[in-house]
This record gives C-alpha cells, structure tokens and sequence, in this order.
C-alpha cells in the first residue's frame, strides 16, 4: 500500500525433538519402538503426521489472514532448503568450523538426543543435599563431601580441594577409597573450588558435570561414563547397572547408610535443568557429538553488531541481551539421535572398525553419497563399505539458514537479489538465542551480510492472570474459539491495540467458564460500529462510488474540521506504524472512527442528507462522507484486512469478473495544506460543550426528545466567539431549544444589581396600574355601544387566557416576558440554587434549568436514594477497614481491593451530594 516491493514469506520448520517424541509415545502405546518400525517406516509416519497436523497450523494462519506470498511457502525439510543445509555443512565443515569430537552435553534421556543449551530450562526444585564420609586410603581418617545427585559418586574419579584451604592442604596428593565401588582416587588441590561453600570438599565426577568436565581436563583425570543413553546407570556402575538413575539414587543412598559412609541429609532448594523438549532433567554426558566451533562465528556477528549496529533491535535493551549472549557462547552440539530431521552428511568407513561406527571410525563429509564413494574410495581403496551417520541435524542450523535458503541460496536467484537481505523481523523475545542469533551467525559467515536490518521484539499474549501460556499449565487460548465467537479482525485488533509501547507483553481478558473475552467481544462492537456507519453512508450517496462523487471543497465548519482530522491521523497513524508504535496507531485509529467520524460527524451532517437540503451543502456532504469512509478503510486495513474490504468492495462498487483489492491501493497520503490545529482546537470545544450538556441531561433525566434551555458562561471572548460560530451544531446534537452564550462577568455584575430588581417591578406595577385606568376608562365608553360592548368583553377574557397561559405560567415563560420589557435581563440565568443542573468545560460554566423540564422532586428522591446506598456501601468499608483483623489476616490484593472500592464509594458519595446541591 505504500508502494514498496514487500514479501512475506510463509513456512514451518520440522522441529526434531518435538515431533521424534511426539512419534516415539505414539508407538509407545501400540507396544513397538522406532528400531523395530525401522527408519524407512518411521520417516513414512512422520511425514504424515507432517501433513496432517501443518494443515492445522497453516489453516490458523489463514484464518487469522496473514498477508503472505503462499505460492512460495516453504518447510525446512523441502529439497531446496535440504540443499543449502548440505551446502552450509559441508562449507563450514571444510573450513575447520565443523567437527566430531567427544564432550560434554545436555542429553535429555526422554527424547533420548543431545540438546542445546538454549534449549535447556533451569527450574528451582525442593531437593536433598547428602553428605557422605569418603575414608583415607591410608586408613589415618576421611574427608567429607556433599552432593545432589547421590548416584553420581559411582563416577567419582577424584576428590578436589582449595590449595589455600588450611583444613585441607596437607592432604593433597593422598587417595581415598570410594565407597561401594573401592576405586582409589586422588585428592586434588584446585583453586575452582570454594572453600566456604559446604565442607570445602568436591566430589569430581568428569563426565556427568561440565565444572567437572573442565578440572578433569586440567588434571588428566579419567573420565568415567555411569550412564546409558535412556536414563539407566551402565556396567561401569557395578551392582546398579540397568536401574534407573532416580531409582539407582535411593539405593546407592541406602547402601552408603549400610556402610556407614552416610553423614546426613539436609533439605535443599536448588535449580535443576530441564530438557525444554522433552520435559525430564537433563543428564551432562560424555558424548561424541558434531560441533560448530562458534567463536569465528559470533565474533564476526559481534563486529556487525559493534561497528555497524546491525541488525537494530527495537526495543533496544534487547540488544545488550542479544550481544551478551554472543559474547557467552560456547561450541553448538548441532547432532541430535533422532531420525526426523536432516541426516548429516558425512559417511562412516565401517569397514575400517569392524563394521561398527565407533568414536574412531574414519569419515568422509560429501554434498551426496556419490561424491561420499568417490572420496571413500581415494581414501580407503574399492572395498570400502560406507555407513551415513544416523544422526540428524540440530533443528536451528536449517532454521538459522531460513532468511536465505527460502530465497533460492545458494543458487543466486531473482529473489536472492531482490529480496535479501530482508527488512525485518519480527519475533518474540524468547526465541533472541535459539534463531536470532542462529540466523545472524549463520547469515554474517555464509553471505557476508546481516539477514534483516530490524529485529522488532514482540511481546508476549499472557493469560487473564498475566501469566505466560504454555501446554503444560494448561491455560492457553484458542485462537480459533474467538475467532468464531467474535470475529477475525475483532480478535486481531485486540491483540494490537492492547500493546502499550514496542515489545510490551499483553493480557487477554478471558472468562474460561463463558469462553468469552470482554476485549474482544469490545473490539467486535467496534467492527459493528464501522459496518453501520458505512451502512449509513452508503445509503445517503446516491448510488454514487467516492471517485465518483469526486473529493470534497469542504467550505462549512465541520466539513474542514473532519478533513483536517482526517489528516492528522494519517499522519499520526503512519508515524506510529514507522517506530512499531502498533497499539498507538491502532487506538488513535479507534477514536477518530468511533467518536470523530461516527458520533460527531455523522449526526452533524445528517440533517444536511435530507432531499430537501440546500444541494450545494448536500453534494459536499456527500463527498465528504466518501472521503473519510474510503480514507479510514485504508488506514485500517492492516489491522482488520476482513471488514474494510468488505466495505471498500461495496463502497467502490468494483465488478464481480474482475475486482480490485484494498491492499494493492495507495495508502492514504498526507496533505499537510488540509491541516487546521486551530480549527481542531476550536471545534474539541464544541464537542467537549455538545458532550457535557448530553451528560447533564443524563444526570437529571431529561427525556432525549425534550428540548432545553442551556446557557453557556466564559469570560473569554474567544470562546464565546467559538461557541457563537458552532451553536447551531450544539443546538442540534444536545437537543437545545434556547441556547444563550453570555459573560461570567456581566452576569455577575447583573447579579450585583439584584436589589434594583424591585424599583424596577414597582414601576413596571405603576405603569401598569396607569395603562390599567387608561384602558378601563376607555372600556367603560365602549361599553355604552349595543353589540360592540359585548364583543370587546369575550376578546378580552380570550386574550387574558392566552397571555396568562404563555407568559405567566412557567420561570422560563415569565423570563422571556421580563426580557421584552428589559433586555438586559437575559443576562441573568438561573443559577445552581435555583434548580438548575451545572457542569463546567475548562472556563465554560453550562447551566440548564430544570423547572417545567423534569420532576425536579423525583429527581431529587432518586439522587437521595442513590446517595443512601452510596454512604451505606463507605460505612461498611470503613468498618470493615478499621478493623486489624480483617487488614492483618486477608489477601493484601483483597485489602486493596477493599479501599479501592472506599475511595470509589466516597467519590460517588461527593458527586451525588453536588448534584443534590443543585436542585436545592
């Protein structure tokens, strides 16, 4: 719309462990395991589910109406895509950042796969710290060492001490003897160790702990694997061997209290690590893995980041997270155990190791198992027999290849040039180290350019609660269920317009016993409210499209103020869009629609629609409703693709064989010669004026069809020249019979004058009670003709009648009376005290007389009674306040619960003491 050349392209990735485990419980329940399916079968399962359940996530993506390129929707596992992850592989590979090499990684025995560290949760657990007593090998005593995971002594390989440690130093360089097992292990001095952190002894178990992993190293002590790759405890754990881990911690505790090595057993609140996928502790474990040697790679991110600050995060405190992780990084496990996923390229020569692939079997990394027989054969000689790794790919290396490989790469396509490296993107924070770093390591090494200029972070749609949604908690909202209830754009616009500020997590009011959503169900009744007025404005054109209407020479008042409006708000809303300012834009779009456009303009030009209007004012009406309508459907279009085109289909009249799309139009443009802040200013006034006399009349009851006496007060001529300029739109908006714009000042003066009041009824007494002689005199003469007489007597009861019903008998009727004979009397309103009804705009007192408008009394009983109930409901808060118990004992929310309610029942109270004051 704005004529950039923009692609969104659309695609999923296949998610390794995810759907590996999801298929692994499924053949759980049928009583088979993956080996005994066989690979072939296994990848013919997933692929299915692959179609089955993308149908599902793609058809929510469609529902929610993403404007996406789906002609060229991808999936991590397509054969381009595929490519490029062998290309990757194999170019990193050859340039030494890929290797095979033993070490230390999470392994989830769920999923039973390495995972990543990202893809690790630590979660804080009530656990147990054990102490346990490991005796001297010279029998002259023992040293004592604490742990959390008991099983794990059965891999101790040394005992590590601080050199400085007073308590300890004289037995560096002596062996215990490990309980149970009876393995002689040495005591070692290194200063990793903390010496006031438990008894300042640390069992060192290499291969099931990276801290241990490293001193290991550094003291070239053996590295003993305890553990199967299913959770179970191996040969090299003696008499446990096949138990689980959990199950092999009660009994090695057990055996070392038979022995009398257990010490004690103290309570402990620790974190523990959980796999992310698999939803299990994770186990470190000593493993031959694949590795991305990550410092060349994040290093050169850093630069573009550093020197370039590339990409630019909004908002910006995610960058100092995204390059403090950058800075962090350790070498990527890219190797999974998993069969769903990219097979890794490389090729084993079994033939060298007995057929086995073992952690020395020679290999050969090649683009295809073509290109891996030629090699082999170089290599190894015609005989040679091959084997593929069975090992798949980490999921975030072809989704860190996404920006690119979607695009043709490494082919150098049309779309390569055209399209990369992209704009933006657009994600939430909590993904920043699986992909965003991925992508920007992978795209910085592999193209020499950043992929995407902005990485705008999104926040996060937390439940009613706050709380974040998640399959395990079991509080997620269907999408799909609002959608159905409310609508899709009622749905989308909610989740814009409640972001408060770039990258802001949002709460989504929902009732789950109702199913129902208040800020949904608020934002359908907006999309009604946009439908009704096009409904309305539609109906009032003629039968005529904007274009051909024409665009409006707006000349009234209201007219320019709508344009100039109008305007502002393009340029507001594309200020806002610029800076993903989206919730910004989408409210500034809601208040000029519903109260702008809709409640102000629309009910200000609906007299001027009538058939018998002036045709010149009409015609401009006319073109001015067109104007804005097609111009809001534009601006709004983003936000709520479904009803706007809806409309504009309709309002542009476009023909069924071959239609024009609102999202190929021109965004509406700025027309800065349209914009009239002192014009807008102005006529805020006279809606704020329109608004509170509307709400005066609420408060006093009056009926909507009867019209009032209002009169305005303000010292400022400035005002008063507005108010004067726009009565007639106040007059036919709040239902104003009389409407009076007078000086605070000359009314009060008049009001000084008060006590002049009586001379001046005296003599308007006394020329009354002249006239009175003159006319009975005169009377009495006629009187003495036949017929005539008569005549003049029942004219004269019929006028009495009617002069006393239309001037005597209502305050509002003898005022326009006094006003005949003293026009500075109009002047003077009633005041508060004399049942009238205020409300104040800024300086602009309203005033609106209720005598002979409502039944001042019924008003009055209401408002008593309401004011009743108003100070019942303070006195009970308060008691209940000034009670210790009930402050000391409840929910500190309840509490505040309780005096916010106080302050909200004393305010209410005020209100309608004021009001009652009025009528008094």
């Amino acid at each position: 719309m704005q004529g950039r050349n923009t692609l969104w392209l659309p695609g999923t990735d296949h998610a390794s462990i995810a759907v590996h485990s999801m298929l692994e419980k499924q053949l759980k329940k049928e009583g088979k395991t993956r080996y005994e399916l066989g690979r072939e079968k296994f990848l013919e399962r997933a692929w299915q589910w692959k179609a089955e359940s993308e149908g599902t996530i793609l058809n929510q993506l469609r529902r929610l109406g993403v404007s996406v390129d789906w002609s060229r929707e991808r999936f991590t596992l397509d054969e381009g895509l595929s490519k490029a992850v062998v290309e990757a592989f194999t170019r990193l590979y050859e340039e030494g950042l890929i290797y095979r090499g033993e070490y230390l990684v999470n392994w989830c025995p769920a999923s039973q796969s390495a995972v990543s560290d990202v893809e690790v949760e630590n979660q804080e657990v009530n656990g147990n710290l054990w102490h346990f007593r490991y005796p001297l090998t010279d029998g002259s005593g023992f040293v004592e060492v604490a742990t959390t995971r008991p099983e794990t002594m059965l891999g101790d390989t040394a005992v590590a001490v601080n050199p400085n440690d007073d308590r300890y130093k004289h037995l560096i360089g002596k062996t215990l003897t490990l309980p149970i097992l009876q393995r002689e292990i040495p005591i070692i001095g290194d200063e990793y160790v903390d010496p006031t952190f438990g008894t300042g002894c640390v069992k060192i178990t290499p291969a099931h702990d990276p801290n241990d992993f490293d001193m290991g190293k550094r003291h070239n002590l053996p590295f003993i694997n305890i553990m199967n790759k299913d959770g179970t405890l191996n040969a090299n754990a003696g008499e446990f061997q096949g138990q689980d881990r959990f199950v092999a911690r009660k009994n090695v505790v057990s055996r070392l209290e038979a022995d009398g090595f257990l010490v004690k057993i103290e309570d402990y609140k620790h974190t523990v690590p959980y796999s992310d996928r698999g939803k299990v502790p994770i186990e470190p474990l000593l493993s031959t893995q694949w590795f991305v040697k990550i410092r060349p790679l994040a290093d050169n991110t850093l630069e573009f980041l550093d020197q370039q600050t590339s990409p630019e995060f909004v908002p910006q405190r995610w960058t100092k997270v995204y390059r403090d992780w950058l800075v962090k990084l350790t070498d990527w496990c890219i190797s999974r155990q998993l069969w769903w996923g990219h097979q890794i390229p490389a090729w084993y020569a079994v033939s060298e190791t007995d057929g086995q692939i073992t952690d020395n079997t020679p290999f050969v990394v090649a683009k295809s198992e073509t290109e891996a027989w030629e090699k082999a054969k170089s290599q190894f000689g015609e005989n040679v027999k091959l084997e593929q790794d069975p090992d798949v790919l980490d999921t975030w290396f072809s989704s860190g290849l996404w920006p690119f490989s979607t695009l043709g790469w490494p082919e150098q396509t049309q779309d390569l040039a055209t399209y990369y490296p992209t704009t933006t993107l657009v994600t939430g924070f909590d993904i920043i180290f699986f992909w965003v770093a991925r992508m920007t390591m992978m795209a910085g090494h592999l193209t020499e350019q950043m992929p995407f200029q902005t990485v705008y972070i999104h926040g996060l749609v937390l439940d009613e609660k706050g709380q974040k949604m998640s399959k395990t908690k079991g509080n997620g909202i269907d999408p799909l269920l609002l959608i159905d209830k409310y609508g899709t754009d009622a749905l989308r616009y909610t989740l814009i317009r409640e972001v408060a500020g770039a990258g802001q997590d949002i709460r989504l009011e929902y009732d789950r016993k109702k199913d129902e959503s208040a800020s949904v169900e608020a934002s359908r009744n907006f999309a009604n409210k946009l439908w009704n007025a096009a409904r309305f404005v539609m109906m009032n054109l003629d039968g005529q499209t904007p274009q051909q209407l024409g665009n409006p020479l707006a000349t009234e008042l209201s007219d320019r103020w709508i344009i100039s409006r109008y305007h502002q708000v393009i340029q507001q809303t594309t200020n806002y869009i610029d800076n993903y300012g989206l919730g910004e834009a989408a409210k500034g779009l809601y208040e000029f629609i519903w109260g702008d456009f809709c409640d102000q303009y629309i009910e200000l030009v609906k007299s001027r629609l009538q058939a018998d209007a002036y045709p010149v004012s009409r015609r401009v009406a006319q073109q001015t409703l067109g104007y804005i309508l097609e111009g809001i459907l534009k601006l709004l279009h983003p936000l709520m693709p479904h009803i706007t085109e809806e409309i504009w289909q309709t309002l542009t009249q476009q023909p069924a064989d071959s239609p024009q799309t609102l999202p190929l139009q021109i965004y509406p443009q700025i027309d800065v010669n349209l914009i009239d802040s002192a014009l807008e200013e102005q006529f805020e006034l006279l809606i704020a004026t329109i608004r509170t006399i509307r709400n005066l009349r609420a408060e006093a009851d009056i009926k909507p069809g009867v019209k009032v006496t209002a009169n305005l007060q303000t010292e400022s001529e400035k005002e008063r020249q507005i108010l004067t300029a726009g009565q007639d739109y106040i007059k036919d908006l709040a239902k104003v019979e009389t409407l009076t714009i007078t000086d605070k000042q000359e009314n009060q003066t008049v009001a000084a004058k008060k006590p002049q009041r009586g001379l001046k009824t005296i003599g308007l007494i006394i020329v009354a009670i002249v006239f009175g002689r003159l006319g009975l005199a005169a009377g009495n003469a006629i009187d003495d003709i036949p017929i005539v007489g008569t005549f003049f007597e029942l004219v004269g009861f019929g006028y009495t009648t009617w002069f006393v019903s239309q001037n005597l008998l209502t305050a509002q009727a003898r005022l326009r009376l006094w006003s005949r004979f003293f026009p500075q009397r109009e002047l003077e309103q009633p005041q508060e005290s004399e049942n009238a009804i205020a409300g104040v705009i800024g300086t602009i007192q309203v005033l609106i007389p209720l005598s002979g408008v409502v039944d001042i009394e019924a008003v009055r009983a209401k408002l008593e009674k309401s004011l009743s109930k108003a100070e019942a409901e303070v006195q009970s808060l308060s008691t209940r306040l000034n009670n210790p118990s009930f402050v000391d004992r409840a929910r500190a929310d309840v509490v505040q619960g309780a005096r916010d309610a106080l302050t909200e029942a004393q305010k209410q109270a005020e209100i309608l003491r004021e009001r009652l004051k009025g009528l008094s």
